[in-house]
């Protein structure tokens, strides 16, 4: 027996198409030699032999799409698919679609508006006219001199608590007890040279009297009778003019008591040294001037004198609640109501001013004269409420409807009419037409136009 092997086929006679990555022939299985009896090898050999021939016809040209997916996809009797091929290929096709989106939209679709917005609260807000105070005490008494001399003593000091009726200071007495030993002299002067006066007027009396009796008589002439009646009455006018004058001597000795009185000075109120503007050795002159050597307060109560502009004036009125706070203690608030509004103004850098003053108590001192103060005067206020911006609602008055806009969740904006009800600085109330947790915008941020292609433009026929 003779054994024959198949022969593999031989190579494509067209050599253009090898250089072809596409073009990936599919290679045919290789027969594995075995031994045939009598000649049966050389029969199937003869039959798988290829035809070297001139007369066999030429091969087609692979096709391009079908070796493609064929790589990817293809699969022979002897050779399974590729897996890493079809990731390959799904990777491809993901990347594609994306460049595509993306393209899509940066050329054609337009990018979303941004906002600046608020969310809608609760909260309290109030409307307040808003100046600047100055810390006075509700009651002071500025103690002066009445009698002139030398401060001679003084009997307390600044920040000393004082009782009605305390001694303050002292004058050196010298000069009032001085003038008033002069006038008591000049009216026992006067009373002496009186006594005399009225013992001649009691003399002249009886010779009057004397006379007019013997002229009844015949006894007398008229003549005598007469001087007798002159030098009476001259005698009591003297002695009523010395009366007069005992008078003006009994004033001058009151004046001068009391100026040696004034020589002590006593408190005329109770409260609290607040200042000293004479010292001792000083001295003091009341007739130059109205001498001041010391203020006495009363800090028990503190008066606040708000300066308010002549625009807000108009809405203050008597009665109205307010507040004020002081520098250190910002956090602390001082109560009262509006007491009083000076009708005289004042002029402050061209600006007309007027006072308005209101009391609040002082049990603890810790307000001090002079002090500056923020007050705010209430004209309105709103508690648990709901809140928004003032920038949302712009220039809208108290108990006003305006239009706004309201964000969605989902991202759509809606026009919405509110009704606006106390405002202050910073936030108004919100009456009508809005929710709490709500998105109101405020603002609308501007971004550049993205890049369009030239259809983007075009408007369809």
């Amino acid at each position: 027996m003779e054994s024959t092997a198949l022969q593999p086929a031989p190579p494509d006679p067209k050599p253009e198409q090898k250089d072809d990555l596409l073009s990936l022939p599919l290679p045919k299985p290789q027969a594995q030699p075995e031994s045939t009896p009598n000649g049966a090898g050389e029969a199937e050999a003869s039959k798988e032999a290829p035809n070297d021939g001139p007369n066999q016809p030429e091969r087609k040209k692979t096709n391009h799409f079908r070796n493609f997916f064929a790589y990817f996809f293809g699969a022979t009797a002897t050779k399974k698919r590729s897996v890493p091929r079809i990731l390959l290929l799904v990777v491809m096709l993901i990347a594609c679609i994306a460049a595509v989106t993306i393209g899509y939209r940066f050329l054609f679709v337009k990018a979303k508006p941004k906002y600046v917005t608020a969310t809608i609260e609760r909260g309290d807000v109030e409307s307040t006219v808003v100046a600047a105070g100055v810390l006075q005490p509700l009651s002071y008494v500025d103690v002066g001199a009445q009698t002139s001399g030398l401060l001679k003593s003084l009997k307390v000091a600044r920040g000393d608590k004082v009782e009605k009726g305390q001694l303050l200071a002292e004058i050196d007495p010298i000069l009032a007890a001085t003038a008033l030993a002069s006038a008591q002299a000049g009216t026992q002067d006067l009373t002496a040279q009186r006594k005399v006066k009225q013992a001649l007027l009691t003399l002249a009396k009886l010779e009057k009297a004397r006379n007019d009796k013997l002229l009844k008589a015949g006894e007398v002439s008229v003549e005598d009778r007469d001087i007798t009646k002159s030098a009476y009455d001259a005698a009591m006018s003297t002695v009523n003019s010395l009366n007069a004058q005992i008078l003006v001597t009994k004033a001058a000795v009151d004046a001068a008591q009391a100026d040696l009185g004034y020589t002590k000075i006593a408190a005329p109120i109770a409260g609290e040294v607040v200042s000293i503007t004479t010292l001792e050795g000083q001295t003091i002159n009341d007739k130059a001037q109205a001498p001041t050597i010391l203020r006495i307060a009363n800090l028990d109560t503190i008066t606040i004198w708000a300066q308010v502009s002549e625009a807000d004036i108009v809405s203050v009125k008597a009665g109205q609640d307010v507040y004020f706070t002081i520098l250190g203690l910002n956090d602390r608030r001082w109560t009262g109501k509006v007491r009083q509004i000076l009708p005289t103004p004042e002029l402050i850098n061209n600006v007309v001013f007027y006072d308005v003053l209101f009391d609040v108590p002082n049990p603890d001192r810790v307000l001090k004269i002079q002090m500056t103060a923020q007050v705010f005067v209430i004209l309105a206020q709103a508690k648990n409420v709901l809140l928004i911006p003032v920038a949302a609602v712009g220039s809208a008055t108290s108990n006003s409807a305006i239009l706004v806009r309201v964000l969605k969740p989902n991202g759509e904006v809606e026009s919405r009419a509110i009704k606006i009800g106390v405002k202050s600085e910073i936030m108004a109330e919100v009456t009508e037409g809005l929710k709490e947790k709500e998105q109101i915008i405020l603002k609308e941020i501007k971004t550049k136009d993205k890049a369009k292609s030239a259809l983007s433009g075009q408007r369809a026929p």
